[in-house]
């Protein structure tokens, strides 16, 4: 019987091996999942629990103290890391995006993290996923790699025309980064990445990939394709159920909290790629290799880190390519090297890995380019012939 004193309320309890025995059912509690496997949980008072470390995301940080500092920042990575997993607004057509779905167009990391959670922060990058604690709900029905995408997302996203649709029908263009107009679509049992961008943009991309596939590193192809009568890059998805993707800037994360260096990272496991990664971009002079668009492929069977993922984006190449030294190198660090120098490095550790000649031919109607690769395909070439690796 109610004798006019305020009840208590249930409080939550949570440790390692048992999340949540208890809970306070006004607060919020979301499962932070890989895949079918709940990883951890968190309640919108900061409080956290790690139920199995080896499979948190890489770059989301959580501690199980409650003082309140620590409460504070478990919010705040927590926010940080859903809003992550939606797309930045330097994107082109952003607003358009958002607009559709009511959204403001300035937004923090907890209103773009209200986004990414309104489709569970599924993506096409990785396994995780979040859902309230009482949410009845798996992972099978709501993976994009097994579930179809609306059409009308390759629409508003590659051309920006408004139209009213779902937030879990925007949740796979959201979750694309870059700057460029982008939008996945599904042939057959494939996932194709679209990339608009204007005239100028695809036909670099399409050149400098044509180029570098005379080059036996690993990286992504991109092929011609048309999306509404415009003339689009093509590229096949380099994840899977499998296998996913951890940027340079989201491993920053993890490698700080494991006192782990990043560079010696990536020549541990995968030196071929990073150093190729180099060549290649000194070759066609593409200036935009900022540290989300490389990064760590990761074995979802594990969560282990296994190699650095395929080459890929190339729509800003040939940038600074009035000189042989090029731009500065975006890989490089601490020190500050030119794409030049880091180049001739790379080359003096792996070799060229040249596979196959180079025809003229292949710079069509942007022979202003020609020059320019061929100086810088000889000084690589010299550098090796006085090498020794």
């Amino acid at each position: 019987m109610n004798n006019g004193l305020l009840q208590p309320k249930t409080i939550i309890e949570l440790n390692d091996n048992n999340a949540r025995k208890r809970y306070n059912p006004d607060i919020t509690y979301y499962d932070i999942m890989h895949g079918e496997r709940k990883v951890a949980e968190i309640n919108m008072r900061g409080e956290a629990a790690i139920l199995d470390e080896k499979f948190i995301p890489y770059d989301l940080y959580l501690e199980k103290d409650c003082d309140f500092d620590t409460l504070i920042n478990n919010m705040n990575n927590f926010y940080h890391w859903c809003a992550s997993r939606v797309l930045s607004l330097d994107r082109k057509y952003a607003k358009e995006i958002l607009n559709s779905i009511g959204m403001a167009q300035a937004m923090t990391d907890r209103d773009r993290a209200k986004i990414a959670l309104s489709y569970h922060c599924v993506s096409l990058t990785d396994v995780y996923w979040v859902k309230k604690s009482d949410e009845d709900i798996s992972y099978e029905k709501i993976n994009l790699y097994d579930n179809s995408l609306n059409e009308a997302v390759v629409e508003l996203s590659l051309r920006g025309k408004p139209m009213t649709v779902t937030n879990q029908e925007l949740a796979p263009d959201l979750s694309t980064k870059g700057c460029f107009p982008k939008a996945w679509i599904r042939r057959g049992k494939d996932f194709i990445l679209l990339k608009d961008g204007g005239d100028d943009s695809v036909q670099k991309e399409l050149l400098a990939s044509r180029l570098c596939q005379c080059f036996d590193f690993k990286q992504v192809k991109y092929d011609e394709d048309f999306y509404d009568g415009q003339k689009v890059t093509q590229s096949k998805i380099i994840t899977s159920r499998q296998y996913s993707i951890v940027s340079k800037m989201a491993f920053e994360i993890y490698a700080l909290n494991h006192d782990l260096n990043v560079l010696n990272e990536c020549l541990r496991i995968d030196k071929e790629t990073y150093y190729g990664m180099n060549i290649l971009d000194y070759l066609v002079g593409n200036i935009d290799r900022h540290p989300e668009n490389w990064g760590f492929l990761v074995d979802n069977r594990t969560n282990e880190y296994v190699s650095l993922y395929p080459i890929m984006d190339f729509n800003q190449s040939f940038g600074s390519y009035d000189t042989i030294d090029g731009a500065n190198c975006q890989t490089v660090y601490p020190e500050k090297k030119t794409q030049r120098e880091a180049a001739i490095e790379a080359v003096r550790h792996v070799g060229m890995h040249q596979i196959k000649d180079i025809d003229e031919e292949i710079f069509e109607d942007m022979t202003v380019w020609k020059e320019m690769f061929f100086r810088r395909l000889e000084e690589l070439k010299n550098a090796v012939d006085t090498s020794v690796f």
